[in-house]
């Protein structure tokens, strides 16, 4: 089987909360306990499902997000992420024609779906009606005939005497029904602020929950039938993406064999990240290691870059504050000028404090919770040179939290929003880039030769 010919699977809804994520999971985890290597997707930016994903499939959940990193990069991407799998199940978001806010279906599943030549299995919430349902499918199978709607799952089935009465309807759609699956014992997924909860913070919980999700899906769901449609797929011309070759491109992997280590802030705190970073990170020339500043009492020996993502730092600020021998460790390896990007939480976890609980004192800012949810789309232009970007470096990124910073005296912004709004916004003091901004680095490869190369000089460019 060539790499263009990966089986593979769209799973799509008409609306957020149908169980796209049920489903998704529940059919990653059947088809890899079949014996099967299942290669998770999801589209859009989101962190959270793909960590599920992994779990269910034992690789790494995969991001494909046509704003983020360009519609080219799609198939690419997609192939990368896939090689050597059998099968590909990629998670869609929101509706299926839902896409960003004002640009048609750009970032929508239906257009990812058509980059991939892959059919899309509609998972449909059917707990409020019987016969509408074939209405309903009809409008999504004949919205954009480049979509090929090829099945569905009807999902919160009330009874037998329900599920009888949605397959009589669907009979006349033209669309086959492949799965029924019960509203009764939902599986616990317990979410909070930004949705769900992470699978680093509670792993063996969500183990047994992914386990019956496999149990559910396969009970419910026509699995061969599934499996066939998945193979029947055409080829894909494009060639997978290659962090080697991007990197080489982007001007690494960086000359004089001597190979930096960047430390990779992980554990419960700082779960959000694209696997493709610590790739492009490892291409360019440096080691990736891993650290978890919720138990580590000192950042790996040699380091000499530090990249902080995303995640929940304000949940876990107590425990965060408490560990001081790490929080002076960061605040000195930022003092040396060694380059530092830190994304969203990263920037709480660098600033003075976050709800009063001291922090790593490396910006001149305070973090606090917020009433008000921060989401969205972002372009950006880096202003200066730092340890991350040339000035003038353009960015699309995206924007997910319900915290405020407070900035003080003392360091420039790290980017200049252009779009859909005008304002400054992060941090670039020294060798630190600090911003809420989550870039995905395979549209930009030159962020991490940049800050690998900075770690091999000792010093990025910008400090002082």
């Amino acid at each position: 089987m060539s790499a263009g010919t990966i089986p593979r699977l769209v799973i799509a809804a008409p609306a957020s909360g149908a169980g796209k994520t049920t489903v998704a999971t529940g059919l990653m985890a059947a088809f890899a306990e079949a014996g099967l290597a299942v290669s998770p997707h999801k589209v859009g930016p989101d962190y959270i499902d793909p960590g599920y994903h992994s779990l269910a499939t034992g690789r790494p959940g995969r991001n494909l997000d046509a704003y983020l990193c360009g519609t080219d990069r799609l198939a690419p991407l997609f192939l990368h992420g896939a090689r050597g799998a059998d099968l590909a199940v990629v998670e869609g978001v929101m509706g299926l024609f839902d896409g960003a806010s004002g640009m048609g279906e750009l970032s929508s599943t239906a257009q990812v779906a058509k980059v991939l030549r892959a059919p899309v299995v509609l998972v449909v919430d059917a707990s409020s009606q019987s016969r509408s349902v074939a209405a309903l499918v009809h409008g999504f199978a004949s919205w954009d005939p480049q979509v090929r709607l090829a099945g569905v799952i009807l999902n919160k089935v009330g009874s037998d005497r329900h599920e009888a009465l949605l397959r009589e309807a669907m009979e006349s759609s033209g669309v086959p029904v492949l799965g029924a699956l019960r509203r009764t014992g939902e599986v616990r997924t317990p979410s909070r602020h930004l949705g769900l909860v992470p699978v680093a913070e509670r792993r063996a919980d969500a183990l047994d929950a992914v386990r019956e999700l496999a149990a559910r899906v396969r009970a419910g769901c026509d699995m061969e039938a599934l499996l066939a449609l998945a193979r029947g797929v055409p080829e894909l011309p494009d060639a997978a993406w290659d962090p080697a070759a991007e990197a080489a491109e982007a001007g690494g992997p960086v000359a004089g064999g001597r190979r930096p280590l960047i430390a990779v802030a992980g554990g419960a705190a700082f779960t959000f990240s694209y696997a493709e970073h610590a790739e492009l990170l490892a291409a360019a020339g440096a080691d990736v290691v891993p650290f978890d500043p919720l138990r580590d009492e000192q950042l790996p020996e040699g380091t000499g870059g530090l990249v902080i993502g995303g995640g929940f730092p304000e949940v876990y600020a107590p425990d965060l504050s408490a560990n001081a021998p790490l929080r002076a460790a960061v605040a000195g390896l930022a003092a040396s000028g060694a380059p530092v990007s830190a994304e969203c939480a990263g920037l709480l976890y660098l600033a003075g404090s976050i709800d009063g609980k001291p922090m790593c004192g490396v910006l001149p800012a305070e973090a606090r919770m917020s009433e008000r949810l921060t989401l969205g789309y972002r372009e950006a232009v880096a202003l200066e040179d730092n340890a991350l970007a040339a000035a003038g470096t353009r960015v699309r990124g995206h924007e997910f939290h319900r915290t405020a910073v407070e900035p003080g005296a003392g360091a420039s912004p790290a980017w200049g929003l252009t779009h859909p709004e005008r304002r400054v916004e992060g941090f670039v003091q020294g060798g630190v880039h600090a911003s809420y901004l989550h870039v995905h680095w395979a549209a930009a490869p030159s962020l991490a030769t940049r800050l690998v190369a900075g770690a091999v000089r000792g010093t990025a460019v910008g400090a002082r």
